[in-house]
């Protein structure tokens, strides 16, 4: 089961106890999966789980009964699942989630997320679970971080970001094809995200997640920069013998002053040996600012042997 789903289940098996927290989820829902055809109010979804919770919400809500809707499965579009209501039971509904503008006779009108709705934190808290129920994703946070919400419309988009962004959470949004997506990248609001919605058990997962990927991280960097000093070490080794060779296969070491030819003799004796421990093998032992500064000192004057 992908990290997308698992925050799935732990979300649908989480049902509010306060019944204007239930409305808001269904209205969620409904934004997302929700026409009215004929009269009749219809949501489908290609997800058993949505479907599942959108019933349960109906029960909750409205006493509506599983047994007292049509729920039926097209195997031929994707294996969509339509769960349609009466018009009776549509007009409640619709009433409920403030689809219908009394001011204006009763007329059916689509309403994202109505002002009266998400009016209270909770409730956009609730809005938030049922959009990402009814049309959210996340990634597999072992490969990146990412959450979205697919919205139809731009207007439907931004709505959505300014519910997240209500919670302090950087959320923007895209187009992409014929819809408008809004997303979260940064791991930290993901998992506020998370949180906000009640997935509790899929937060600590990705806390985890993130814990482990920032130690590896650190440890990589440490490697890393280990290695390109390692790399600094070697090279600076090398060419240090170079001009000591240098030096000793045209004038000879002798060419050097005494306190100089010591070193280079210890150089090349010790190939792989660090700054330090040559000095402690010099009579008197000198410091590694010392040693690093006779070698210096060699390789100016292998470089005016070569004429550099």
């Amino acid at each position: 089961m992908s990290f997308s789903a698992e925050v799935k289940e732990e979300l649908s098996g989480r049902t509010d106890s306060a019944k204007h927290c239930q409305i808001a989820e269904l209205a969620a829902i409904l934004a997302f999966c929700g026409e009215v055809t004929a009269g009749c109010l219809v949501m489908s979804t290609e997800n058993v789980t949505v479907a599942d919770k959108y019933i349960e919400l109906l029960g909750d809500i409205a006493g509506i009964a599983r047994e007292d809707v049509d729920w039926c499965q097209d195997n031929k579009k994707g294996s969509a699942i339509y769960v349609t209501l009466n018009e009776e039971q549509s007009r409640g509904i619709l009433m409920t989630v403030k689809w219908i503008n009394v001011t204006r006779g009763n007329a059916f009108e689509r309403c994202f997320a109505n002002p009266v709705v998400i009016q209270k934190e909770c409730c956009k808290k609730a809005f938030i679970k049922g959009a990402f129920l009814a049309a959210g994703s996340i990634s597999d946070p072992k490969k990146f971080y990412h959450l979205e919400i697919v919205c139809d419309s731009e207007d439907d988009a931004r709505q959505m970001t300014d519910i997240i962004a209500y919670f302090q959470l950087d959320a923007k949004y895209i187009a992409r094809k014929k819809s408008f997506v809004v997303y979260l990248k940064e791991g930290n609001h993901i998992m506020d995200c998370l949180n906000i919605m009640g997935a509790y058990v899929s937060q600590m997962n990705l806390t985890n997640i993130m814990i482990l990927k920032e130690m590896r991280n650190d440890v990589n960097r440490k490697v890393n920069c280990e290695t390109a000093n390692l790399n600094k070490t070697i090279e600076a080794a090398v060419k240090q013998i170079r001009d000591i060779e240098y030096i000793r296969d045209t004038v000879g070491l002798s060419y050097l002053k005494d306190s100089l030819r010591e070193v280079a003799e210890v150089r090349l004796e010790n190939p792989d040996m660090n700054l330090k421990d040559i000095g402690e093998l010099l009579t008197p032992a000198v410091g590694k600012s010392g040693v690093n500064h006779r070698l210096r000192k060699i390789s100016e004057i292998a470089s005016e042997l070569r004429g550099d």
